[in-house]
């Protein structure tokens, strides 16, 4: 944290950007509710006053950093798109996605606060964007509209469901070895060959 706030010092006034990019450091470090405007004042070492310049209101801000993490993750399917081989595609993928941890503890906090009115359609708008994608990549594979369908929700829900285990259940956390050989293991059991 304090090298982040050096470096907004280093730059002078603090931009919007920075204020929505705490916001999201906020919720992975204590959830939605960690967003808000004096705590983060208080993280980036300036007054309230700096805030009220950028966004009328705390709900405003959460929009603008929950919009600024949805493009960093429509930015990690863009980054597979272009692999021509949808086996290739979602290997790519599944090992890309492994290796983004502050996207995943985001992705749980958010998790934790579906019921708030702006958390829940962010989260459906990726959700429906990710299984979306998943189901092309298999229809390319050559599975049926249907099996396609359902092998995208159960590679999804592999993927919502080992971080609710391994941040929410707090279940004991697999070395770097074991990771990576569940991330193979999930891999060859979610691709067909």
């Amino acid at each position: 944290m304090e090298q982040t706030v050096a470096q907004f010092e280093t730059r002078g006034r603090l931009s919007a950007a920075d204020w929505e990019q705490a916001a999201l450091d906020a919720i992975a470090d204590h959830g939605v509710s960690g967003a808000a405007v004096e705590p983060l004042a208080r993280r980036l070492g300036v007054t309230k006053g700096s805030f009220y310049w950028h966004f009328p209101t705390r709900e405003a801000l959460l929009k603008a950093a929950l919009e600024r993490w949805e493009r960093a993750d429509e930015d990690e399917f863009t980054g597979v798109e272009p692999i021509r081989d949808p086996r290739e595609r979602l290997r790519a993928l599944f090992r890309r996605t492994s290796r983004e941890m502050q996207s995943h503890v985001i992705y749980s906090a958010l998790l934790r606060a579906l019921d708030h009115p702006v958390v829940q359609p962010v989260m459906s708008r990726v959700s429906q964007r990710r299984i979306d994608f998943l189901t092309l990549a298999y229809r390319q594979l050559g599975l049926e509209k249907v099996a396609a369908s359902y092998r995208a929700r159960l590679a999804y829900a592999a993927y919502a469901g080992f971080l609710q285990l391994s941040m929410q259940l707090g279940l004991p956390r697999l070395s770097h070895a074991e990771f990576d050989e569940y991330v193979e293991h999930t891999i060859n059991t979610l691709i067909p060959a």
